[in-house]
């Protein structure tokens, strides 16, 4: 195919105008596959095409890109469907190759030449929506597809995390993509920061470790998730990570900010609470214990406890949840406080912000840490 080739600093892409109809048999849908217990099942696609479309679609624990929205893929081809004077595609849809595509100059021209295809597919970076909805564009009006052109530029060459690195850069705004989704590809970048991280290692690794008491109870998906959550990866990960940025010289001095070294740590905490307040743990019916705001106060009161060397040291040598119990069981006499009903009352405050720094400071007040 014709196409400008592009270099910035060490790196080399290309852009092209690629016919629709052609574009669509050279690219590969994805959507991110989530451990046992989190993958979103399509729905009785019956006669919804666009359902159809989207159930056929390769789930990979490699991807990145976000399950597909039907509500946007109709939207979007009732925008092809209308648009008269309108491009229809005027931004450019970001395709990716891991194999080395070979470029062949025009004569007289440095830039411009012709690129050869894959052998495989193209991976989509940005745009997985609009050539959906193109797919569903060109199977009602063909000859018009043939006529469309589409600006894509093609990265070749790399590694699948730069897919994913371009993709985070891409979506890092609250606006574009559930949070909780970056905080999942953020050990995969290298320009995240070691804090950053290692707070998501550990967010992770409490979601799907088979020893971790909050395994398959984060939410990963937002409201999309069909099992009974406890507190979004978003929000623990920033409770995670403050405490991380806090206690920088512990993490970097003692675990050298590997995880496998932190999440013991961790683990070993939420054991504790789980086996002290065995009563209460997961009771999110008529208790409030293992909701959102308690959770994150829980992390905070963990921050406080890290901060003393000495019980730090004492969980190092033995490493065993019980020395982290033994300061946890004046709780015992709190779990009344934490009763669905009257809960806010008993925590009065203007906003879940305010209500996390109560519980927090009820409960580090109760084992000497306030």
């Amino acid at each position: 195919m014709l196409a400008t080739r592009i270099v910035q600093k060490e790196g080399t892409f290309y852009f092209a105008a690629v016919k629709a109809t052609e574009l669509l048999d050279r690219v590969r849908f994805t959507s991110r596959y989530y451990f046992e217990g989190e993958e979103i099942a399509p729905d009785d696609a019956g006669d919804d095409e666009v359902a159809r479309f989207i159930s056929g679609i390769e789930h990979s624990e490699k991807s990145f890109q976000r399950v597909l929205n039907r509500r946007k893929i109709r939207q979007i081809v009732n925008f092809y469907e209308t648009a008269v004077s309108q491009p229809l595609i005027p931004g450019t849809i970001l395709l990716f190759s891991d194999e080395t595509l070979g470029f062949r100059r025009q004569d007289g021209s440095y830039s411009v030449g012709f690129l050869s295809e894959p052998k495989g597919k193209f991976l989509i970076i940005d745009g997985q929506h609009r050539l959906a909805a193109l797919h569903f564009f060109a199977e009602k009006h063909p000859d018009v597809a043939k006529e469309v052109d589409v600006p894509c530029v093609m990265f070749d060459g790399k590694s699948a995390d730069f897919a994913t690195e371009m993709f985070v850069i891409i979506n890092s705004t609250h606006t574009r993509i559930n949070k909780s989704h970056l905080v999942d590809l953020y050990e995969r970048v290298s320009w995240e920061t070691p804090e950053k991280k290692l707070a998501a290692k550990v967010v992770n690794l409490l979601y799907e470790e088979n020893d971790s008491p909050l395994r398959y109870r984060i939410n990963r998906l937002g409201g999309r998730s069909r099992q009974e959550k406890w507190i979004l990866q978003s929000e623990l990960f920033n409770e995670i990570y403050k405490i991380v940025l806090r206690n920088r010289k512990l993490f970097e001095n003692q675990f050298q900010f590997r995880s496998d070294y932190v999440y013991p740590l961790v683990r070993d905490y939420f054991k504790a609470v789980r086996d002290t307040m065995h009563a209460v743990w997961g009771d999110n019916e008529r208790y409030m214990f293992t909701r959102d705001v308690t959770l994150k106060a829980l992390i905070r009161v963990f921050g406080d406890i890290i901060r003393n060397r000495k019980i730090f040291q004492a969980w190092d040598e033995k490493r065993d949840p019980r020395v982290f119990a033994v300061l946890m069981q004046p709780w015992k006499e709190l779990v009344r406080d934490f009763r669905s009903e009257g809960f806010y009352e008993r925590f009065p405050a203007k906003g879940q912000v305010e209500r996390v720094r109560r519980i927090h400071v009820k409960l580090s007040q109760a084992i000497g840490y306030a």
